[in-house]
């Protein structure tokens, strides 16, 4: 991967291209990361779509490499962030793919500037209206780690340091806060709902109820899959997307 840099609103934003590109007339897929993580996570799902698309990986301010401003963004913000980091770097509509937090910022995103985006991908989105405290998100959090490969820990790790305790607590906060499917309602676009089977922050119900509520919702389920689908099944989520574009 390439790393590229964006001043958006005078904030220096890192973001991650692959070196292979396709041909020009190929779709844009943006990639969306969720809490604490950097877009590094990001990157074997990036590898796998390479050849057929254009894909970007932006780090939102305070994550990753990323300048680390001392306000927090809000999912709001951090959706109208996004929004002006493709108009920075020429991107004038793209398919946005998130994951977890990652989706909650694509619902807004889809109801603020419908106009910049064709199509959304949810892998494993939160957060389930049944499971929205820290003590149920984090207990849940907990066992899906056990199912995730052990290469991602330190990843996780090392993002949360750069991050810090603040930010994660306060952009946390934000998740718990958020009504999710009152934007999914709003979505009048075509979506896919992605989730592993072993995901034990995103139950089957959930995920269900997630792709009920969007108007042009479709769910596909990945077998063997715990919550980062995008880092621990990159082959079989690409080959989601590629079927769904």
């Amino acid at each position: 991967m390439e790393s590229k840099w964006a001043l958006v609103a005078g904030c220096a934003m890192h973001y991650r291209v692959p070196y292979q590109r396709p041909v020009p007339d190929r779709p844009t897929i943006v990639m969306v990361h969720g809490l604490v993580v950097s877009s590094r996570y990001m990157t074997p799902t990036a590898e796998q779509l390479a050849p057929d698309y254009h894909v970007y990986l932006p780090e939102l301010p305070g994550f990753g490499k990323s300048q680390k401003p001392d306000h927090y963004q809000d999912l709001d913000e951090m959706s109208d962030t996004l929004a002006a980091w493709m108009t920075t770097v020429g991107l004038p509509q793209a398919v946005l793919l998130g994951n977890s937090l990652g989706c909650q910022i694509i619902a807004r995103f889809a109801v603020r500037h419908p106009d910049r985006i064709q199509a959304a991908i949810l892998v494993s989105p939160t957060m389930d209206v049944r499971a929205r405290t820290a003590r149920q998100e984090i207990g849940r959090w907990l066992v899906n780690v056990l199912r995730e490969p052990v290469s991602l820990y330190p990843m996780v790790l090392r993002d949360f340091m750069e991050i810090g305790f603040r930010r994660f607590a306060a952009t946390f906060h934000y998740g718990l806060e958020d009504s999710i499917e009152v934007y999914l309602a709003q979505m009048e676009l075509p979506t896919l709902v992605v989730r592993g089977t072993w995901d034990t922050v995103v139950p089957q119900e959930w995920a269900e109820y997630v792709t009920q509520m969007l108007p042009q919702g479709k769910l596909t389920v990945i077998k063997r899959a715990a919550h980062d689908v995008n880092y621990n099944s990159p082959a079989e989520l690409a080959a989601a997307v590629r079927s769904f574009v």
